[in-house]
């Protein structure tokens, strides 16, 4: 591999490491920065380094930014009209004391089947902090329980693009693919849970101090409080919840208190709304999600353009298609949760002010994101992704490590797991024959290569950490660690599924 790529590669990182743990400046700012540092030391065009960076803000905005800033309006009026509280509760009723981090790592592992991981995980957050509201400790638990949970499937269980693309370009049979990521995610969602159950706990305490706020209120979540929800001992849970004197605990008693500031009008407090009504703006645009990237796979299937290079949907698939897309989906819960979750008699410029607040909370969230955008198209564009494919290539190695290194070195390169297992599949299909590679085991050696390290430059690391609240080497070690986790976890997955196949 060019010694200069590697350069680049090394330089962007360091210059991401320094600013955000050395310097006054934000991750927005060093993600731009780096994305100028890499590319001047590859060698980039500067006038091409420019439009790599806009181009990479704009593609990733144009993807999830609308999104966000609609998941957070939903996820608002949850949590003033009361029932993203009642919705908690119901779901901690229906798991059982102890068991939500498996909760949220299932819950996140099916909806992201169909869903994309930043839609997913903007959607069911503010049931995450709902729950830990309720126990009033295990926020970043959860988090990444939830998220992680989301990346298994997105990762390894079509329809969802990547699998999706690698099924087509490997020539292996999607329903075996189907079924062989469903079983990969059963054996690693354990790693997921005993992960986010060992940091968690540890990075609790220094959670940012906004999130902090917006789940616990003026409540302090203790590291006790954290181990109660892991643990779910009751004489933990006990020793774990925080004493609230005065204001404190007027200000504590769960998502209640947003919801009688919902209903406090002039003709009285309404009861809150139960989990069902709460339930609706999240379901609703699930399952459209849903019909949209099943029917999409169906029709691909039935064109025979599963890699989607050359496809145009079917008739019958273009409102679905439609209805399907994130941001429609998304505009029809928010509509579903301000008409159905708020009192009819709340005023017009409370809602307003409450969707403000939203979308203010979103600000910082989207130019992170953007700047990730913006350093990964630098990476691409520069060439060190396709070098790096190329030069593991052309090392000896047990066939199907081939592919799981391509994508784990791609995916480090760029940020995206989808780009990285499209790689990965590209440059193996020509060897899948002269390596004697079974399609199914290329299949999944891609998509678990490209799990490993997500971090600065995946515009998932900042939704996941923002939302989580964690910062600078916390974030490392929160999100980072436990993808690499179940990255590490499936290499032994992958040596059985080879002796199998």
């Amino acid at each position: 591999m060019d010694l200069q790529l590697i350069l680049a590669l090394i330089a962007g990182i360091a210059t991401i490491v320094v600013i955000v743990l050395a310097t006054r400046l934000d991750a927005f700012i060093a993600l731009l920065v780096a994305s100028v540092v890499t590319g001047i030391v590859a060698g980039q065009d500067l006038l091409a380094l420019v439009n790599a960076i806009t181009t990479g803000f704009g593609n990733t905005l144009a993807s999830i930014g609308i999104v966000i800033g609609l998941g957070v309006g939903i996820g608002k009026i949850l949590e003033v009209s009361g029932a993203a509280d009642s919705l908690a509760r119901a779901f901690l009723r229906a798991f059982g004391q102890g068991r939500e981090p498996w909760a949220m790592g299932t819950v996140g592992s099916l909806v992201s089947i169909p869903v994309f991981c930043d839609s997913g995980y903007v959607i069911m957050n503010p049931l995450a902090r709902s729950i830990a509201r309720v126990k009033r400790g295990g926020y970043v638990t959860l988090a990444l329980a939830l998220g992680c949970g989301m990346t298994l499937t997105h990762h390894m269980v079509p329809p969802t693009p990547g699998p999706l693309a690698a099924t087509g370009i490997l020539g292996a049979d999607i329903g075996a693919v189907i079924l062989t990521g469903v079983i990969f995610t059963v054996f690693l969602l354990p790693v997921v849970v005993i992960y986010a159950r060992w940091i968690g706990p540890k990075l609790e305490p220094v959670l940012n101090q906004k999130v902090k706020h917006d789940v616990y209120g003026s409540a302090t979540a203790t590291s006790a409080g954290a181990r109660a929800v892991e643990g779910g001992s009751e004489d933990t849970e006990h020793r774990g919840v925080a004493t609230l004197t005065g204001e404190d605990a007027d200000h504590s008693t769960e998502a209640g208190d947003s919801a009688t500031d919902a209903a406090d009008t002039d003709s009285g407090a309404t009861k809150k709304p139960g989990a069902f009504l709460g339930f609706l703006p999240l379901i609703v645009p699930l399952l459209l999600i849903v019909a949209n990237t099943v029917s999409t796979a169906i029709d691909k299937n039935a064109q025979g353009e599963l890699a989607g290079d050359a496809y145009e949907p079917s008739a019958w698939v273009a409102p679905l298609a439609f209805l399907g897309n994130p941001v429609v989906a998304l505009i029809i819960g928010l509509v579903l949760a301000v008409y159905t979750l708020l009192p009819r008699v709340t005023p017009r410029s409370k809602v307003q002010n409450w969707l403000a607040d939203g979308a203010a909370s979103a600000g910082l969230i989207l130019l992170i994101t953007g700047a990730g955008g913006s350093f990964g198209m630098v990476l691409t564009e520069s060439g060190v992704g396709d070098a790096l494919a190329e030069a593991i290539a052309s090392i000896s190695l047990p066939a199907f490590l081939v592919p799981f290194i391509i994508a784990t070195l791609v995916r480090i390169a760029q940020g995206s797991g989808t780009v990285a297992m499209i790689t990965a599949a590209s440059v193996t299909a020509p060897l899948i024959a002269p390596l004697g590679l079974s399609p199914l085991v290329a299949v999944m050696a891609c998509t678990a290569g490209s799990m490993v390290f997500s971090y600065f430059n995946d515009s998932y690391f900042w939704v996941v950490t923002r939302f989580a609240g964690l910062d600078g080497i916390n974030a490392i070690k929160g999100w980072s660690g436990i993808t690499t986790a179940v990255w590490a976890g499936s290499i032994p997955l992958l040596f059985v599924l080879d002796l199998i196949v």
